[in-house]
Parts: structure tokens; sequence; C-alpha cells
């Protein structure tokens, strides 16, 4: 499950923000065209219309998409005349670009995972409806609390473009490095919390005959994650932001030049699985599911992503990235963090009303739970996994963000500027099989940052 932008995923977007692009018509459409619509009432605050079908495509991807076949569920009971039309695929944009462009969407996407529908290109041409509505709507759990306010920290800011929030995304995700609890029990490990510490137990793991590292090689932007949690644990939330802003000079800073050489260590030092270079990312976790090697870096829905092939007893665990020196900015517990799978309600969806009622349900306790338990994925709905036995992994998971607390940082530029994020996925590729070296690595980044932050054409964010 890619949850950054992929060399195929960016071909595709391109194609498909150039024909949506030709054919934006901006604004919402407030007008549904399917059944009568209905007052808005204390139970039913959009005015969803009783008797009108809706129509929700899903990405089905690692967390599966039984919990939005829930929400339907809940949806056709709350309004019996109204028949659910649910679609779980996978390459939402291939399917879906060309109802975008004739204005015949669905009334709910779920726009996620590799290939899905370019989402600054939706948004610039006003394809989406603002889902103020919905976050200042009673919660279905407690009608005294708006929707808003069952969230966890950040996810409304996550889906904001330009002071509208266009997108609710569902999935807390958090990135660190992954082990087996099991397997560290048996042979002594414990997990490092420097990356001085990461390398000198990686020396005790070759010796073991494990290999101390695989990686997803085809996808360089797997690794990237580890390496700019470094910077940020180093540089700080300063770091993150100037990266954003695209400042000049930042991917050649002392914290992001330490970061580089720090992952650059564990292939110059042999401590990376032989071949790692050419496996996919299911490849690659199921050679770590199998024992291959000790650690593997990854998004939390991992477990939820293996869960059909890992062994039982294996006790995957995920683990805070190490800090980089002993004099960073951000304590050892910070963590890079985001929401993801994000669910949109087209501006010209024919039953737009129904649209904001399926994720008001689809945003409850009720639905969060049963997410948590099938997808062994953290809910964006604070609270829905309290009272919970949760599996290894979804644990893990939950006690990483409680340590964190306010110590959460995340990036931008990947979603902001795919130009820069290719940049860099293709140079830590060649950095992870030594074709380059740190500073090499940063020139090249930098230059591609730069080029960015010159290129007019271009829309600039800040933060």
């Amino acid at each position: 499950m890619h949850r950054h932008p992929t060399r195929r995923t960016l071909l595709v977007g391109a194609v498909a923000a150039t024909a949506l692009s030709a054919c934006a018509t901006g604004g919402a459409d407030d007008d549904d065209d399917k059944g009568t619509k209905a007052d808005a009432t204390a139970d039913n605050p959009f005015g969803a219309p009783a008797d009108a079908g809706l129509e929700v495509v899903v990405f089905k991807g690692g967390y599966g998409d039984q919990y939005a076949i829930e929400a339907g569920t809940l949806y056709e009971q709350r309004f019996p005349k109204a028949t659910v039309d649910h679609k779980g695929i996978q390459r939402v944009g291939e399917v879906l670009q060309p109802r975008f462009i004739s204005d015949d969407p669905p009334d709910v996407v779920d726009n996620s995972g590799a290939g899905r529908l370019d989402l600054v290109t939706l948004v610039s041409s006003g394809k989406l409806t603002d889902l103020t509505e919905l976050l200042d709507a009673p919660s279905v759990d407690d009608p005294s609390k708006k929707v808003r306010d069952t969230l966890m920290p950040g996810v409304v800011e996550d889906g904001t473009f330009d002071g509208k929030v266009l997108v609710l995304n569902y999935s807390s995700v958090l990135w660190g490095i992954w082990y087996s609890k099991s397997l560290f029990a048996k042979n002594g490990w414990t997990y490092p919390t420097t990356w001085a510490e990461m390398l000198t137990l990686c020396g005790e793991i070759k010796k073991s005959g494990i290999a101390p590292w695989t990686w997803q090689g085809k996808f360089p932007e797997y690794m990237n994650d580890p390496l700019v949690s470094l910077a940020a644990k180093a540089g700080g939330h300063e770091l993150v932001k100037s990266v954003d802003n695209l400042e000049p000079g930042i991917w050649k800073s002392p914290s992001m030049l330490a970061a580089a050489d720090a992952i650059y260590q564990l292939a110059a030092q042999g401590y990376i699985l032989p071949g790692s270079e050419a496996l996919s990312h299911t490849e690659a976790q199921n050679a770590w599911s199998k024992g291959q090697a000790a650690f593997i870096p990854c998004g939390s829905w991992l477990e939820g992503e293996q869960q059909q092939v890992t062994p039982a007893g294996f006790d995957m665990v995920l683990g805070t990235v190490p800090s980089l020196t002993g004099a960073d900015k951000l304590p050892s517990g910070a963590v890079m963090a985001a929401s993801s799978e994000s669910f949109l309600v087209p501006a010209k969806a024919g039953n737009a009303r129904g649209g904001l009622e399926y994720l008001r349900i689809l945003f409850s306790q009720k639905v969060a739970r049963g997410f948590a338990q099938n997808s062994k994925a953290l809910p964006v709905v604070a609270g829905a996994t309290d009272g919970l036995t949760l599996s290894s992994g979804l644990a893990s998971t939950a006690e990483t963000a409680k340590a964190a607390g306010p110590n959460m940082f995340g990036y931008r530029f990947r979603t902001w500027y795919p130009p820069l994020s290719k940049a860099l996925d293709d140079a830590t590729g060649e950095l992870l099989t030594k074709r380059t070296t740190p500073d090499k690595w940063a020139a090249r980044v930098q230059k591609a940052a730069d080029a960015v932050a010159a290129d007019s054409s271009v829309a600039k964010h800040k933060r």
C-alpha cells in the first residue's frame, strides 16, 4: 500500500491532471438529482433524500473495505427506501477519471492507493464538495458534539485546501521501523533508541545470520520515511517547515546530510538483505515476515497488509525511528504521522446530501471500532480503540501515538510538489545501492527543490 506518490502514480496523475483541468467546472452543486430532498432534522441534518440511491466507490487496499460496507448497511437501515451501491476497487484514478470529466461521479469516493485521482487537480478544478457542513453537524454518537470534535488532532488540517475542508481522511498513519517482538526476545536484542545503537545492533544481527534490514527497493519512498524522520528529529519542526516551504539549501543542511549518511551507512556496512533493491513492497515485506531480515521501514498499515502471510507468534511491533544525535531538537518519542484514506464527496454527485450523511455514519464510533478490529489500523475517530483487545502491531501503533503526544510531525511536499517527491525517491534509490554519496544525494535533491521553487507554473504553498 503506497501512501506517497510513486513514479507510476505520477504518470497516471499527470494524465488525469491534464484531462480534469481541461474540463474544470468549479464549485459544488447543492442540487441533488436523485430522489426527493428532505427537510433537515436533528436525525437527518443534511436533508438527505430518503428514497434516493447512493453510489460509494472505495479503494480496496490493505485496509479492505468491510468498514465502508458496514457504513452502507447502517445508511440503508436509516433510509430503508434507499439502496447503497458499494464498489471496492483498486485503480481509483483509471476508473473514475472519465466520470469526473463528464460530471457524472459517484456520491462518495475513497481516493486512495497507487493510481488515485490527482487530488490537487480535483481541488483546483472545483470538483469537490466543501465538507464544513459535515464537520459542524452533530455526531452520530453524541449529538451534543460536532463531528469535527470527535476527530483526532490534525485530521481537519490534513484535508484543508486554501481554507476549505475538501477531504476527510479515515486512517491515522504513523511511520516507523517494524520488527518482530518474538524474534528480538529470542535473541536478546533490544530495540535501539539512537542511530548509533541501531548500527551496533545491526552488527550483532548480521553475525546471527539474519540480514539486519530489507526495504521495498522498487519504491524508494519507503526508505525516505526513516531518512526524513531522522532529519526532522535532528532539525525540529523548523526543518520540516523549511523543506515544505522550499527554503534554499535545506536539503544540504547539517541535519539532512547527517540523516542521509545514517541511512547510507546501512548499505555501506552491508546491513541490507542482498537483492532488496529489486523487491516490490510485498516481496520485501514477505521476506521480512519470513524472518529473512530484522527491520523493515513502513507505515502503520503494515500489519493489516501482511495479516494473510505473517506466521503466528511473529508479534510485529512498530518502533519509533531512533534519535539521530544526542542534540536532537525533538524527543526520541517523536514520530512522523498523518491521516490517510481520503474520503470526498464530488461537487457533481447526484446525491451529495446522502454522501454527507454516509460520511457522518462512517466517522461514528461503531464503524471506526470495526475498522480497527478488521483492518488492524488506527482510525481517526478519537477513542475508537478504547476497551478493544488489539493485535500486537495495532497496540504498538496506539502506544507510539500516545507516547508521542504533541511531538508528531509531517511533511507536505509530497502532496504539494510531486516532481520533488519523485526526485527524492530516485536519489534515495541511488543512495541505498551506493551509486551515489550523501553529499551528491543532497545536491541532487536540492537542485530539484530549487527547480520547483523557480517554476512559476507550479502553485506554491506555505506553512
